[in-house]
């Protein structure tokens, strides 16, 4: 079982072995417990000019405000000690700047200055009071005191007392409206997260675009990039141009400028004219193919990139598709199929290595359109003729490749790069890292996209520059191998990211003969990540002795949309420090820069990655609406405007207009150029000196109740715990999902195969800590799966949006889970306050007033009826049977099946009458009874049941009816049917001999005490004499027989049935059904309670009617029984159970075919009732109509009843009469006890389907529970029943009548107060509808919603355990079953799992999710268990309070137990 989360806070983070490698601001001291954050200065910035800052009037220059930031000079600044004031350091010396400019700031923050919005274009300068609460002053309009009316208009002062007043009584709050009356509309509000009034707010000015320096002119710079290679292949034939490596590190392949000249203008005539024919080619210039190449052959990617630039075609880079359904590789195919590609360029090796069909070719991949593989290796191309040569065009606007791009939802995208800004981008990278002709670089990244192309494929050839190509494999096998390069070339250059510095550290162990000296730039390709600043400094710190100098280091930022965004420049200078800028995490999440100190735990420290690259314009705007420019201090999207950009998204104009084609404006709307920027998707500022800092992407970002989170921020906080031990580094997944209208964040990690679960928990529960204290912000789940089994891109990161997406549809399969919804979910509505109850006499006024009537209906008066009903002339039922046997002696009455659908037996009048008499002989002799005597009948279903039951009646005995002991199961089932013998105060058993051997066996004894059974009389050998004479009751009034039965809530209840309720009963469902002696029902009930036993046992001897009796027992060896008897007897009326519905609708889904070639056939059903004491289980009765209407059933023809304990039948769908209907309600408005109808469909709509016609006889009224008044139509209340076959009362032995006898006999508080009502204990409503009865009154519906008992009061709302459940059920294709009940205050779930148990964790979020959604309720505990383990009684019901009892003695033996938190 899953251990509760420990509840007590530990120290967050905890010191590493490896002190170095900290990320920025978890510094490894202990958990600070002061983690408010306040901001330590207050920032107004002035506008700057071209590219460097000016200090403008009125605002300080930006140097002041983050001087504590960036290190100038030397480090030791960081140090600076704390000042008393409570501010620190840097807010000391901030505070003779601040004082000057007219910005006071007091000692404790004090919130920002409301600085009101309606002045013009300049800021205001405003006093700050030197105290720490601000007051609100209110803003004044010219002299008026601005006054909020109901809407916010502007109230003059001057105006007269008597509007004033009206303007305060207008503020005032109106009187709630009176509950269940004139208000039926209600509205369930979520919360709506108000803003924090202390949060921060931007305060500095509004910025200025920067822009890089000139893009300088050189006299050799070529025309376009092949220009660059034909000079290159020419001039220079030997010149190395790319060297590959094996996965031993040996030099594999060196591919030359001459080679790659020869072998891409082969390529491009091959392409163009080798595919296809002469008339029709494949491929023509201005088409896209697929370059297809694996990550360790970049010479044959090199070569048909540029085969293709010379060709004129566009090359679209993509991945290998390894299987044929790789993570995101359907999108890809996506694309491909929008781009038009239908060739694909691949090289041998990867040719042979593609998944093959039987035949040995390539199958269409999912999702991918159908492709041409072409292998572009030499040997398989024709030579081109000699007068043919490729056509080299200076570059122009022509597309030059497109560049796939995988967004946060995991469609892929294709960014077009023009040529011009191919080689505008290549010059710009040349300019600003300072290439130079045949400089070595090293290589580590993908060099089919991003920084790895730009520098490695592109800008290397336009310089005549070597790279050594390291592979990702390489790096697996060996980490340090890309250092061990750059000693062995001297390379000058090396493009790596963060995670290539981190293994290189990892794996570093005294290597003697590292030289780093030769490094002049080592490029961070991922250094616009905030983390990677950790890399740098822990990279740096070890590998300084070994010739690395600081100024080398590079990060750059970069995004598949604006291409390089900004580089840092490589200096001889080793004086100037990097920027460095430590932001307060609490301002980031408000999307404001507010500096802090290095010691405090709660700090982003960010790098800058340079300034803005030459020849481009940048600005910051607001991430969200218009492209608004923003203020100096505050957090945006950095916006790009060069030539040397992407142009657009292929074939996506919307999307492009909103990326590429963006004017940023001033706060006036005015905008700043008339150039289009481009959106990056980098967030971030511009420091001081241009320096650009980023400090997250806009894919990361999660808004959590209005404030901005990082994805790579929180993952590197749960890294910060503990990181290396338990869980895996790279290998951290977060991201957002919605539930319940604001965004989730759920943090999913591989564990290391050898943690164990207290491990597992102790790190969770850490992580959760240290996310709370240093973001703010809560986890909704936190999940472990075990290692290397999250989705993973080609280079081995993982596939976010996949993650999400197995995530989201429970096919993740973690193998621990901890949810934390009761910290997440903040916006629940409020829990509902019970007003005061209204008076039932004012109900009854306000219905009057309302003009609605009160809710009552009856079925048809009994009195008024007549029809030649001869059995009415008696008063008993033993009569009706001996007048039948001499009237109709071989007339059947029943007939029982066994499970194949033979005749078992069966009995007509005379010989139940016979058998009936040996039986009351034999109780009066062998069991010496007394009149009213009570003897218990444990008998199988079947025909010596009825027998037992008129021979009790024949003797003055009074029977009842128990389900006998379960053989493979006595050890449960015993006990209950010792218990009703008991609590009945039977005075002997009867039953059959099988059963009786049973009562005596070993089991039976282990079981329970069997000396205290009453005497067992056998009735397989009966007495062959009759009784002397038959028994005749003297008042119709005394008990028939008593009905026991286990409701669901666990109570065992006997009902007291008198004669005259039997005979009433039987003779209101003649007339409903239409019975007589012609017909022939088919019965497929229990027939130990309620309904199905009378139906069983009394009404064919009351209408005399054919009972062919099918036992549901029978139907799990034979699910197609009941059907087959139905179409076999030519059955017009048939009764069943749920359970029997469920059975034959899972069993026989996938049959109808094969039943109806065997001749079944149900079109002569006209009723088929199901028989239960619940709400209508209308999807279940529409999914039985709809599979078996092939078969010929009429949809009508299917119906439910309506019974409960204190009567047995009250609804009952008959022959005539209109059809049941269906109406919605909305489920918010039943959680408050009040109907609303709604239209079928809308947002919480709930189906009631009518619970059948009301029987003859009985009368309905709707009262409210707790004050027993009458309620009006169409209004949730306890159904209260008057009717002649009510039961007389519980029979119990407990004394305990005085609670339960109200259940009898109740009477309305007003109104009405005479009738006697039963009150039956469930809720529901009725409805008069427009339909008429076979009477012509309209015909009144009604609709049962659920039991009282069953029902949940959680957060002052009542709900109804089916609903939750059948949210539940919905979510996840795994569970099979599912019962909820609630446990203190908590609601627990348990769910039966079909599938393996490592789905078992999966449903945990699910089901969470599902029920915040649709209920507005919080889990606490989710109960993952083996299917059959939620009781279920016989009439298909769920036994939740068994089940619950289970939970609380752990009997359940679960597969996993989830609290959430």
């Amino acid at each position: 079982m899953a251990v509760p989360m420990p509840s007590k806070r530990r120290s967050l983070v905890v010191q590493t072995s490896m002190d170095a490698y900290t990320p920025p601001g978890l510094s490894p001291l202990s958990y600070l417990p002061t983690l408010t954050d306040t901001s330590s200065g207050s920032e107004e910035e002035g506008g700057q000019g071209e590219g460097t800052p000016t200090s403008s009037q009125g605002s300080i220059s930006m140097e002041h405000w983050i001087s504590r930031a960036i290190h100038q000079g030397s480090t030791t600044s960081s140090s600076s000690s704390s000042t008393q004031s409570g501010g620190s350091g840097a807010a000391g010396r901030l505070a003779d700047v601040l004082a000057q400019t007219h910005v006071g700031k007091s000692e404790n923050h004090s919130a920002p200055p409301d600085v009101t919005t309606y002045t013009s274009e300049h800021p205001v300068q405003v006093e700050r009071p030197q105290v720490s609460t601000v007051p609100r002053t209110t803003p004044k309009y010219g002299n008026a005191e601005l006054m909020e009316t109901g809407d916010g208009v502007p109230v003059s002062s001057r105006v007269s007392a008597k509007i004033q007043q009206l303007v305060n009584t207008l503020k005032q709050p109106r009187r709630p409206p009176l509950r269940e009356f004139f208000v039926d509309d209600f509205e369930e509000l979520l919360e709506v997260q108000q803003p924090d009034p202390n949060q921060p707010r931007p305060e500095g000015s509004q910025m200025v675009a920067i822009r890089g320096e000139p893009l300088g002119v050189v006299t050799n710079w070529p025309p376009s990039l092949e220009a660059a290679l034909q000079r290159w292949g020419t001039i220079s034939p030997k010149a190395p141009c790319l060297t590959t490596m094996d996965t031993n590190g040996k030099p594999l392949y060196v591919l030359t400028y001459g080679k790659l000249w020869s072998r891409s203008i082969k390529v491009a005539y091959n392409i163009l004219h080798k595919l296809g024919t002469k008339q029709e080619p494949m491929v023509r210039p201005g088409d896209r193919v697929a370059l297809v190449f694996p990550n360790n052959d970049p010479a044959a990617f090199m070569v048909a990139f540029y085969g293709c630039l010379l060709a004129e075609v566009v090359p679209v880079p993509i991945e290998v598709p390894l299987t044929r359904k790789d993570a995101g590789s359907q999108q890809i195919g996506f694309l491909l199929g929008s781009c038009g590609v239908t060739v694909a360029l691949t090289s041998d090796a990867c040719h042979k290595g593609l998944p093959k069909g039987p035949t040995g070719e390539i199958p269409q991949f999912k999702g991918w359109p159908k492709l041409l593989w072409f292998v572009t290796e030499s040997k398989h191309l024709s030579k081109p003729p000699r007068d043919w040569f490729p056509h080299i065009k200076d570059a122009n606007n022509d597309t030059a490749y497109i560049e796939y791009k995988t967004c946060k939802d995991g469609s892929v995208l294709g960014v077009t790069v023009t040529r011009i800004a191919l080689l505008t981008h290549c010059q710009a990278l040349t300019q600003s890292c300072g290439y130079t002709e045949a400089e070595i670089i090293v290589n580590v990244l993908d060099f089919k996209k991003d920084v790895g192309l730009w520098h490695g494929i592109l800008t290397s050839v336009m310089n005549m520059m070597h790279v050594i190509s390291i592979p990702y494999s390489l790096m697996k096998v060996n980490p340090l191998s890309w250092i061990q390069k750059v000693c062995q070339y001297k390379a000058k250059v090396a493009c790596v990211k963060s995670r290539d510095m981190h293994w290189a550290l990892v794996a570093h162990r005294d290597q003697r003969d590292v030289n780093l000296s030769s490094l002049r730039m080592l490029v961070v390709a991922d250094g616009s990540n905030p983390w990677s600043i950790s890399s740098c400094d822990a990279f740096l710190n070890v590998f300084q002795s070994k010739g690395l100098r600081p100024e080398v280091i590079c990060p750059c930022a970069s995004s598949a949309e604006a291409l390089t965004v900004a580089i840092r420049r490589p200096t001889d200078d080793s004086n100037q420090p990097p920027g460095r800028g430590v932001l307060s995490m609490q301002g980031l999440s408000y999307g404001v820069i507010r500096v802090d100190s290095e010691e405090r735990l709660s700090v982003l420290t960010v790098q800058d990655v340079g300034t803005v690259m030459p020849g481009a314009l940048m600005c910051v705007v607001k991430p969200e609406g218009v492209p608004q420019l923003c203020r100096t201090d505050e957090i945006g999207e950095l916006c790009v405007c060069s030539i040397a950009t992407g142009m657009s998204y292929y074939g996506l104009s919307g999307m492009t207009k909103n990326t590429f084609e963006v004017f940023p404006m001033t706060s006036s709307g005015a905008p700043i150029s008339e150039y289009p920027f481009t959106r990056t998707g980098l967030l971030g500022f511009i420091g001081p000196g241009g320096l650009v800092f980023v400090s997250g992407k806009m894919d990361g970002l999660m808004v959590v109740s209005g404030r901005r989170h990082n994805a790579d921020d929180i993952v590197a906080t749960a890294l910060a715990v503990e990181p290396m031990k338990f869980v895996y580094r790279g290998r951290i997944a977060v991201f957002s999902v919605t539930v319940l209208h604001d965004e989730r964040i759920v943090v999913v990690a591989e564990q290391r195969p050898d943690s164990t679960e207290e491990d597992s928990f102790q790190w969770m529960s850490r992580v959760l800590q240290a996310i709370d204290s240093i973001h703010n912000v809560g986890v909704f789940c936190l999940a472990l799966v075990p290692a290397n089994t999250l989705p993973k891109t080609p280079l081995g990161g993982i596939h976010l949006s996949e993650t999400k997406q197995l995530f989201l549809e429970g096919s993740l399969h973690p193998c621990n889970v901890l949810m934390c919804p009761h910290t997440c979910v903040t916006n629940l509505p409020k829990p509902r306050q019970k007003q005061p109850e209204i008076g039932p006499a004012s109900v009854m006024v306000g219905n009057l007033v309302s003009g609605k009537r009160i809710a009552q209906a009856s079925g048809r008066d009994l009195g008024q009826i007549e029809d030649n009903d001869q059995a009415r002339k008696f008063l008993f039922l033993s009569e009706v049977l001996q007048w039948r046997a001499q009237t109709t002696p071989d007339h059947v009455l029943f007939t029982l099946l066994s499970s194949r659908g033979t005749v078992l037996s069966s009995l007509t009048c005379l010989q139940l009458h016979k058998r009936a008499e040996k039986i009351a002989a034999m109780l009066m002799e062998r069991g010496h009874l007394q009149d009213g005597d009570h003897v218990a009948l444990v008998y199988p279903p079947g025909i010596d049941l009825i027998a037992a039951f008129y021979g009790c009646l024949y003797a003055g005995c009074v029977p009842i009816t128990v389900r006998p002991p379960h053989p493979q199961n006595i050890a449960t089932t015993l006990p209950t049917v010792k218990m009703i013998v008991e609590v009945s105060r039977s005075a002997c058993v009867m039953t059959s001999q099988v059963i009786s051997k049973l009562l005596k066996s070993k089991e039976a004894i282990a079981a329970v005490d069997i000396r205290s059974w009453p005497p067992v009389l056998d009735t397989d050998d009966l007495p062959k004499k009759k009784p002397p004479q038959l028994y005749k009751p003297s008042n119709p009034d005394t008990l028939a027989y008593l009905d026991f039965s286990v409701s669901t809530t666990g109570m065992l209840a006997g009902v007291k049935m008198s004669h005259t309720a039997t005979s009433a009963f039987c003779r209101s469902i003649k007339l409903q059904c239409e019975l007589y002696p012609s017909r022939e029902v088919a019965i497929c009930l229990d027939p130990y309670c309620g309904l199905g036993f009378v139906l069983w046992c009394l009404c064919s001897v009351y209408s005399g009617h054919q009972s062919i009796l099918i036992p549901p027992s029978e139907l799990e060896v034979n699910p197609a029984l009941w059907l087959l008897a139905v179409s076999q007897f030519r059955v017009r009326d048939t009764f069943c159970s749920y359970s029997v519905m469920e059975l034959c609708t899972k069993g026989l889904g996938l049959q109808t075919e094969s039943l109806k070639s065997r001749g079944l056939d149900l079109s002569r059903v006209r009723t088929c009732v199901v028989v239960a004491e619940e709400r209508p289980r209308i999807a279940l009765t529409q999914s039985f109509s709809k599979l078996f209407k092939d078969l010929g059933l009429h949809p009508r023809a299917v119906s439910t009843s309506f019974g409960c304990r204190v009567n047995l039948a009250i609804c009952l769908q008959g022959t005539s009469g209109p059809d049941p209907t269906t109406v919605y309600v909305d489920m918010r408005a039943l959680r408050h006890d009040r109907v609303r109808l709604v239209e079928r469909g809308s947002p919480h709509s709930l189906p009631l389907m009518e619970s059948g016609k009301i029987l003859p006889g009985v009368r309905i009224i709707i009262a409210n529970p707790e004050t027993k008044g009458p309620l009006g139509d169409s209004h949730l209340g306890e159904i209260w029943v008057h009717c002649t076959h009510n039961g007389s009362g519980y029979f119990t032995v407990y004394g305990d009548e005085a609670l339960q006898s109200d259940h009898f006999n109740s009477r309305l508080s007003f109104g009405d107060t005479q009738t006697v009502w039963a009150r039956t204990g469930y809720l529901g409503f009725l409805r008069r509808t427009e339909l008429t009865d076979a009477s012509g009154e309209r015909h009144d519906a009604l609709y049962v919603v659920g039991a009282l008992d069953e029902a949940m009061e959680l957060r002052g709302m009542r709900y109804h355990p089916i609903d939750i459940e059948t949210s539940v059920i919905r979510t996840h294709k795994s569970i099979m079953e599912c019962a909820v009940f609630p446990w203190t205050n908590l609601l627990v779930v348990v769910v039966e799992l079909e599938g393996s148990e490592q789905e078992a964790l999966d449903l945990v979020p699910l089901v969470t999710n599902s029920v915040l959604e649709e209920h507005y309720l919080i889990v606490g505990v989710v109960v993952v268990v083996d299917i059959g383990v939620i009781p279920i009684n016989s009439r298909g019901e769920k036994q939740r309070m068994h089940l619950r009892d289970g939970f609380l003695a752990d009997q359940l033996d679960p597969i996993y137990v989830a609290y959430n938190m």
